[in-house]
């Protein structure tokens, strides 16, 4: 009796959810590029927001400098896009930039790579298991995408804390 009280409820809920056109399909690509796509100008923004005289600044003596913050998304993006092995080519990296224009130009082409191994993929390619490091194991292509893009997110958000203690309004944000 409780399978079927449960089991009404669930259709009743799902019952008033909208449905999608009639035909309509995803593509995990598709969204997995658009996803990514849409990252790299926010966090060229967020990048480009600090000085250049701030470009050493710490929140404190143990954290990552600013640019280091920067430099710390670039080189994961390359490292586990590198696993990837695709046709794209991996662009020169300098994993020690250190001016302002070499670690936005480092971000970049870092986002650019992963755009041009994410064009490659098709909706079963990209669920592809690839032998990564220890630390992520076998995953699939999309899991790495989604990995590196919630890695950006978290930098992203002690980049913002860092220009909020320079007194600067990250991008993107409504209030001080």
């Amino acid at each position: 009796m409780t399978r079927f009280i449960v089991a009404t409820v669930v259709v009743a809920a799902c019952a008033g959810l909208p449905r999608p056109a009639s035909g309509q399909t995803a593509s995990l690509q598709a969204e997995l590029l658009r996803d990514w796509t849409e990252l790299k100008p926010v966090m060229m923004a967020i990048a480009s927001a600090m000085p250049d005289s701030k470009f050493t600044y710490k929140s404190t003596p143990a954290q990552r400098d600013y640019g280091q913050q920067i430099m710390h998304v670039a080189a994961g993006n390359m490292m586990y896009l590198r696993f990837f092995g695709g046709k794209a080519v991996a662009p020169p990296f300098n994993r020690d930039a250190a001016t302002k224009a070499t670690i936005l130009q480092a971000l970049a082409a870092s986002f650019d790579y992963g755009e041009a191994l994410i064009r490659e993929q098709t909706d079963q390619s990209i669920l592809q298991v690839v032998q990564t490091n220890q630390f992520l194991g076998p995953s699939s292509k999309a899991r790495v995408i989604y990995f590196l893009i919630g890695h950006t997110w978290d930098i992203y958000g002690q980049m913002a804390v860092y220009l909020r203690l320079n007194g600067i309004v990250p991008p993107r944000s409504d209030r001080p």
